[in-house]
């Protein structure tokens, strides 16, 4: 089942040549985690969408209020083979019509969805090795800090991951500093301070990066940092961990040849389920 433009569908014929989020990459999405009927953090998720579209100059319907966003996803979960936990894609994309220039900028929107296997939050103790990807960089760019459809630079980097054997790589900016990994957000800690790179180094605006950040600031001696991350500071760390709203936190076990722990993943693991269960 699909959700197009707020009518339920098990299929969708869409004019493919005349569809600027093919064409031309003109789509902004966000990618939601569904526990027991509800979505896991909407509000953030809402916000998000409609300040990609603002940034990228899509017009936002009026009636795409925060109680639309979130009908229009659950209205499509209840007709799904019932499951504890979801991965929804809400997908917004220009409708057709001009080149480079677009001749609306009204949107039509589709949503899908996909059982997941795991309810809460949770990593396993098997290796997880990472690389620098030097191919292509992150520009420190506000586009670069929301969900689109350009996403090459993550396409070849996961390509690349598989063909050496690694589970993930880690992304530069223009700068030569990492920003992130290919679909997540890295934190670094170091003794007792925890570093994740801002915003303004090109990173994504992800989600449970900013879950993670509230929640690691209640820690007691931990100080938690936004600054630039060099590949030289990752040898130098104790931990290593990825943050995205459908892993949650998956700690990195190497990287070239240092082998790091995982004790703060676990603590943060153990705390952001309590909250998603009190939710």
């Amino acid at each position: 089942m699909i959700n197009y433009n707020g009518s339920l569908t098990k299929d969708l014929t869409i004019a493919v040549q005349e569809n600027r989020g093919f064409l031309f990459g003109d789509a902004v999405f966000e990618t939601l985690k569904v526990l027991d009927n509800k979505i896991l953090f909407l509000e953030d998720h809402y916000f998000r969408l409609m300040a990609s579209m603002r940034i990228v100059r899509m017009e936002i319907p009026m009636n795409f209020t925060m109680e639309y966003f979130e009908n229009q996803i659950l209205s499509l979960i209840a007709l799904l083979e019932p499951s504890a936990s979801y991965r929804v894609r809400f997908s917004v994309y220009r409708q057709s019509g001009g080149f480079y220039l677009p001749k609306t900028n009204h949107v039509d929107f589709i949503v899908t969805a996909l059982p997941l296997s795991n309810a809460l939050y949770f990593f396993s103790s098997e290796s997880y090795e990472v690389e620098l990807f030097k191919d292509s960089y992150v520009t420190k760019q506000l586009l670069s800090t929301i969900k689109s459809n350009n996403k090459m630079v993550q396409i070849t980097g996961s390509i690349f991951a598989d063909e050496n054997g690694y589970q993930n790589c880690l992304l530069l900016n223009d700068e030569k500093n990492v920003v992130e990994a290919l679909q997540s957000n890295i934190f670094m800690r170091t003794g007792n301070t925890l570093v994740t790179p801002p915003i303004s180094d090109g990173c994504l605006n992800g989600i449970m990066r900013k879950q993670i950040l509230a929640i690691a600031k209640k820690i007691e001696n931990l100080e938690v940092v936004e600054a630039s991350v060099s590949p030289f500071d990752l040898q130098k760390a104790d931990e290593l961990f990825l943050t995205n709203v459908i892993q949650g936190i998956q700690p990195i076990t190497k990287y070239r040849k240092k082998e790091f722990q995982s004790e703060l993943a676990q603590e943060l693991l153990m705390k952001l389920n309590a909250q998603v269960r009190l939710g």
